[in-house]
């Protein structure tokens, strides 16, 4: 790695926070709310704009004000050009800004180009939600690459889990670069929560079911499938199904021509995290692709059926707080049936112990690069320490 600097004793860190889609801004924001309440950060937001509706709506209602907005999207653009342009917008940002460390989440082409224009000018990573894997290079695509990708430029690995913690200790990432830290999106979702600021998209009291659907793996006769089975479902007179509409006109052709005017399903557009959050807490069932909904919902004691055919985030399979059903239309109205109908199989998934955290992910951040970049105070490995947060 190109040598790396650091803030003279006294200095304030100066901290940029890479981001552009609507699950980095939620896992960012308490990482964001820890570094400004702190007296040794300085932190900056630097946004790539990867989801611009949606991550537009996601930034105001978070409070996260950007310093610098790159508008990288096209309309159908193909992930060679999104990549080329994140590359060059960030390596001058980067250039400019010299800031100590910059912060990348999860997977995405915003997280993996920050971290390599970030590499490439000297300044050294933090990851948060490190170690996720599939064992599956294309699936989910082109995360699993991405974040496979992210980790040998990495300094800093925040591991959600002990299980993601041991898949880099597998790749030879060295231990003392690795920290569980649980995940940040059960304290984004908790902040939120105690605000009571968001309204439930539900509209009756029958069985509430919550769809969330988008994967690029899933696009296509996969997705049209997944839709035929929600039909199927909200045949059922104790069900309602509400489906916040992703913006890709991709997932739009595939679910619309479907769902668009059934009984007892709501198609409605994207909703803001605190209504969602709301909606979230209001719902009995979660059938979704997404991965961020994954460790939501089980904070909730909501069951999650995974439409997916592997997940990153096996820990919530092997707590019993998740299913993963796979995508044939036939297993998942099955599973839904059977957890609408079997009350106790239902409890069981419902009272199950979240595997990803107590909500203090981004403080053990925080407090870990205070530690290393200012140099003062006491080790925060069990997560207790007061270095930078109190």
């Amino acid at each position: 790695m190109p040598a790396t600097h650091l803030p003279r004793r006294g200095d304030r860190i100066r901290a940029a926070l890479v981001l552009g889609t609507r699950p980095e801004a939620i896992k960012l924001a308490p990482v964001l709310r820890a570094m400004s309440a702190s007296p040794l950060f300085e932190p900056m937001v630097i946004s790539t704009g990867q989801h611009r509706e949606m991550l537009d709506q996601m930034l105001q209602r978070l409070r996260m004000d950007s310093s610098r907005d790159l508008a990288v999207m096209r309309d159908r653009q193909r992930l060679s050009g999104l990549t080329a342009r994140l590359i060059s917008g960030l390596g001058e940002a980067v250039r400019d800004d010299r800031p100590d460390v910059v912060v990348v989440q999860g997977d995405t082409t915003t997280a993996m180009t920050g971290a390599l224009a970030a590499f490439y000018e000297g300044v050294p990573v933090a990851h948060v939600e490190a170690g996720l894997r599939t064992g599956v290079i294309g699936n989910p695509f082109p995360e699993e690459l991405n974040r496979r990708l992210v980790a040998p430029m990495v300094r800093w690995h925040f591991a959600p889990t002990e299980g993601s913690a041991a898949n880099l200790r597998a790749e030879g990432v060295p231990a003392g670069d690795i920290q569980v830290t649980g995940n940040t999106v059960i304290d984004n979702l908790l902040w939120v929560l105690e605000r009571g600021e968001g309204r439930s998209a539900f509209a009756t009291s029958r069985r509430r079911v919550l769809v969330t659907l988008h994967r690029r793996e899933n696009q296509g006769g996969t997705m049209h499938g997944i839709a035929e089975a929600l039909g199927e479902l909200a045949g059922r007179p104790d069900v309602e199904i509400v489906l916040p509409l992703h913006k890709s006109p991709a997932v739009r052709e595939a679910l619309l021509p479907v769902l668009d005017g059934l009984p007892h399903v709501r198609l409605v557009e994207p909703l803001d995290y605190f209504d969602f959050a709301a909606t979230l807490a209001a719902c009995d069932l979660v059938l979704t692709d997404s991965g961020g909904v994954q460790e939501e919902a089980p904070t909730l004691g909501k069951p999650v059926l995974v439409l997916r055919t592997t997940t990153e985030r096996p820990e919530a399979v092997d707590a019993g707080v998740a299913l993963l059903v796979g995508t044939e239309p036939a297993d998942v109205i099955g599973a839904a049936h059977r957890l609408l109908d079997d009350r106790a199989a239902y409890e069981r998934m419902a009272t199950a112990v979240n595997p990803f955290g107590d909500g203090r992910a981004a403080e053990r951040v925080v407090n870990r690069l205070a530690l290393d970049l200012a140099g003062a105070g006491r080790s925060t490995e069990s997560g207790e320490g007061d270095l930078a947060v109190a």
